[in-house]
C-alpha cells in the first residue's frame, strides 16, 4: 500500500497522493525501513518502534493533521498462539487509541477471511452478513479484533472501516509465496482430492484499490467489505495457472507433478492443529495443510456496490507479475 500511495500503480493511477502529502510508516524495531525493491521517497517518514507500545503509536500521530490511517500490520504465522492476539488485537486497540488522541477522522483496518471460516459447500460464498466462525488462532484473534475495534471506534466517534481480503499475493509478497512457486515447479505442491475447493484469491494491486476506495467513499464509514479477485478460483486451477505461467512466459521447467494426498489429511492435519495450538503453539506447515482442502470464497458484490470497487487483474496477470517480480529480486524459483 505504501509504494502504491507514493507511485501509484499501472492500473489504478488513483490510488497516488498528491505529491506534498506526508506519508508515515510504521516499522517494527530491527525490520528494514525498507521493503525490498523499494526506497523510501521524499513524502514518507518511517517511525520506527513497537505498536504494543502507546508512546510509539503516539509519535506516528505526531504532528499529524486530519491523519488517515491504514492499519495492515498483523501476524499470520507466529511461534506462539498468544502472539496472535499481541499482534492482532491488542496493537490495533493501541493504534486506535493514539488515532483518538490524534483526532483522526477515519481507520481502515485490514482483517482477513479467518474471523469467519470455511464454506459449508463449494459453491456457497461469504458476504458481510455471514456469521462469525473463526478458524484456529489467528481466525479467533480477527474476530477479537474486529468486534473490539468496531465497539472502541464508535466510542471515539472514529469512521471505522474493515477490509476482509483473502489468501493475497503479487510483488512485495512474502517469502511463503516464492515457496509455493518453488514447490509448483519441482512438483512437490500438495493437491488434496481432486482440488475441486474453491479459494478467493485477491492480487496486491486489487487490494490497494480496495483499500484506497475504502479510505475516500464516505458511505464507507462503520462498513465491512470482503475485497477480492473478481471470482474464487478450483485450488487445481491455481497451481496448474502458475505452471503454466513458469514455462509458457518465463521458460522455466516445471515437474508437471504434484503431491497427491487424500482429502482426508488435511483433516487430519486440522485435529494436529488444535492439539496444538491448545498447548500454546503454532505451526505453520501443519496448519497451512489443513486448509488446503477447505472451501473459502467469498462475495465481493457489496464492495461493488458501495465502493465502486472493481477487480481489473485476473489470476494469470497476477500471477506473470508475481513471479516476475520474485525474478528481478533475484529470487530462486
Amino acid at each position: 500500500m505504501l509504494h502504491a500511495l507514493v507511485h501509484g500503480l499501472p492500473d489504478y493511477p488513483d490510488i497516488r497522493v498528491p505529491a506534498d502529502s506526508l506519508i508515515r510508516c510504521f516499522y517494527r524495531h530491527g525490520e528494514p525501513v525498507a521493503n525490498e525493491g523499494f526506497t523510501l521517497s521524499a513524502t514518507v517518514k518511517a517511525v520506527v518502534g513497537d505498536l504494543a507500545q502507546p508512546e510509539d503509536c503516539d509519535r506516528l500521530f505526531s504532528g499529524a493533521s486530519d491523519p488517515i490511517l491504514f492499519h495492515t500490520a498483523g501476524v499470520i504465522h507466529p511461534r506462539r498462539v498468544k502472539d496472535f492476539y499481541t499482534n492482532n488485537v491488542d496493537a490495533t486497540l493501541n493504534l486506535l487509541e493514539a488515532a483518538r488522541r490524534a483526532q483522526c477522522r477515519r481507520a481502515i483496518i485490514v482483517s482477513s477471511n479467518s474471523p469467519i471460516g470455511c464454506n459449508p459447500t463449494p459453491d456457497h460464498r461469504f458476504d458481510e452478513e455471514s456469521p462469525y466462525n473463526p478458524y484456529q488462532g489467528y481466525g479467533k484473534s480477527k474476530m477479537e479484533m474486529e468486534q473490539r475495534a468496531r465497539a472502541r471506534a464508535e466510542e471515539m466517534g472514529i469512521e471505522l472501516v474493515i477490509i476482509r481480503p483473502p489468501w493475497f499475493y503479487g510483488p512485495f509478497q512474502p517469502p511463503r509465496q516464492t515457496l509455493f512457486f518453488q514447490m509448483i515447479r519441482k512438483g512437490r505442491a500438495p493437491l488434496l482430492g481432486r482440488g475441486l475447493n474453491q479459494r478467493s484469491m485477491i492480487y496486491i494491486d486489487n487490494l490497494c484499490q480496495g483499500l484506497s476506495l475504502a479510505s475516500k467513499v464516505p458511505g464507507a464509514a462503520g462498513n465491512t467489505y470482503w475485497i477480492a479477485d473478481a471470482e474464487p478460483y478450483e485450488m487445481r486451477t491455481i497451481i496448474d495457472t502458475i505452471e503454466k505461467l513458469l514455462e509458457e512466459d518465463f521458460s522455466i521447467r516445471a515437474a508437471h507433478e504434484r503431491l497427491r494426498l487424500p482429502s482426508f489429511v488435511a483433516e487430519i492435519a486440522g485435529f494436529v492443529d488444535t492439539a496444538i495450538q491448545a498447548t500454546g503453539f503454532y505451526e505453520q506447515k501443519i496448519h497451512v495443510l489443513s486448509e488446503m482442502n477447505k472451501n473459502i470464497a467469498c462475495s465481493i458484490e457489496k464492495a461493488r456496490t458501495e465502493l465502486g470497487y472493481e477487480p481489473k487483474i485476473s489470476l494469470r496477470e497476477g500471477m506473470r507479475r508475481s513471479i516476475e517480480w520474485c525474478l528481478q529480486q533475484g529470487y530462486k524459483i
